[in-house]
């Protein structure tokens, strides 16, 4: 990785941007002829410009709002984020949701995602990143594996404490881990991001939400550089969501994993390593992510690791 480029913002706090948040059915209207192929939440910049995009996907049996600001706190450092709602039920099998997130990622080569934007807000399709937390992250990381499946082509691809099953041998299908070192041919830049207490039982009747075997340690040994791979060490799984989740799934995600202390820190955290890979792998601004590296831009929580493949 090369020296800095410039000083060093803070992308662990909201950025100069204000942003919009709105919700997009998967419904043709006289307004909007060729509709998403699955609804959408989309955070972005309100102010004029043009700006690289994030798709991002929800996890297990979770809504796309629940990230809403994470999404936001994203978009305010100048990325438009669309972050699709995958499922609302779903068995183990992940091929629909691999499907679906191609098939989002060729409507927006359409170039109807315009039409859905602020005024003189433009999206700039060249510059193009994948994100998803836990099962989205296996989602994300098996589309970008299948590299003939998208007219787009993804830059940088994030993974958000990724989960490939309940442990080693009962991955969900189709499997994504090979337990080979160095064996994802991505050809592109990775950050690996974790939860120290992912791989924590909260309760003796349930396994861990992020169980050794099948989860961000694992997904990171399989990465080529460049490649990145940062652990919050007192925060879990479900520590990046909104503060308040409503209804029965809202509620469950503070009791099924265990978390830490409070929600904010962990969210900044994602929030600011998510900007700092984008700047640096979309926008060849490296400077965040080397002060976080060397430790010059202070995280929001304690960090149990800090590994890049360059």
């Amino acid at each position: 990785m090369s020296a800095p480029t410039s000083l060093a913002t803070n992308v662990f706090g909201f950025g100069s941007y204000t942003t919009m948040l709105q919700k997009v059915e998967s419904v043709t209207t006289s307004s909007m002829p060729v509709p998403p192929p699955k609804s959408l939440l989309i955070a972005t910049p309100s102010e004029a410009g043009e700006f690289p995009l994030l798709i991002f996907l929800h996890g297990y049996l979770l809504y796309n709002s629940f990230y809403s600001q994470l999404l936001q706190h994203v978009a305010s450092h100048g990325f438009i984020v669309i972050a699709p709602q995958l499922y609302i039920v779903a068995g183990p099998d992940t091929t629909d949701e691999i499907k679906s997130t191609a098939a989002i990622t060729n409507w927006l080569s359409k170039g109807v995602l315009q039409g859905l934007l602020p005024p003189y807000v433009r999206p700039n399709l060249s510059k193009l990143a994948l994100a998803g937390h836990s099962r989205g992250g296996k989602v994300a990381f098996a589309l970008a594996l299948q590299k003939t499946m998208t007219t787009l082509k993804f830059s940088t691809l994030i993974g958000i404490d990724p989960v490939d099953g309940m442990d080693k041998g009962k991955q969900t299908p189709p499997p994504v881990l090979t337990y080979i070192p160095h064996s994802f041919d991505l050809d592109m830049a990775v950050m690996v991001i974790g939860s120290g207490l992912g791989e924590v039982k909260r309760n003796p009747l349930f396994p861990p939400c992020a169980p050794k075997g099948v989860n961000h340690e694992d997904f990171f040994k399989e990465c080529r550089k460049p490649a990145c791979h940062i652990v919050a060490k007192d925060y879990g799984h479900l520590d990046m969501l909104d503060d308040e989740t409503n209804g029965f799934r809202g509620r469950s995600s503070y009791c099924l994993c265990k978390n830490g202390e409070a929600r904010e820190p962990m969210r900044r955290f994602v929030g600011g390593v998510v900007v700092a890979s984008m700047k640096a792998y979309l926008n060849g601004d490296n400077t965040d992510l080397i002060a976080i590296k060397d430790g010059h831009e202070a995280a929001p929580v304690e960090l149990k690791t800090i590994e890049f493949l360059v």
